[in-house]
């Protein structure tokens, strides 16, 4: 009678486990960047005008004075809203018109 030798099966695959898609590979170094390649950053330009916007108060002290006027027709019974008219802004808002 004969006699077989048992093979392992990790002797079976001589690439180990290079042929593992799913194994991480724990000898990778991360990739550094030369310091010498400066990296985007981001940046905001802003206009002249819209500097002069907000150093101006004209801006604000318009807003306010439209503010008060409309609470003061909202107190007073006067203010008159016009649902079409609004409905119409919001459409016309969204559609990008």
């Amino acid at each position: 009678m004969k006699r077989y030798r048992e093979v392992s099966v990790l002797n079976i695959n001589p690439l180990g486990s290079v042929n593992n898609p799913y194994q991480k590979n724990t000898d990778a170094k991360p990739q550094v960047r030369p310091e010498t390649q400066q990296q985007e950053k981001d940046k905001l330009e802003i206009s002249s005008q819209a500097k002069q916007m907000q150093q101006s108060g004209d801006i604000e002290t318009a807003r306010s004075d439209r503010i008060e006027e409309l609470k003061n027709e909202v107190r007073s019974g006067n203010y008159k809203f016009d649902a079409q008219e609004s409905a119409q802004k919001f459409l016309d808002f969204w559609s990008g018109k």
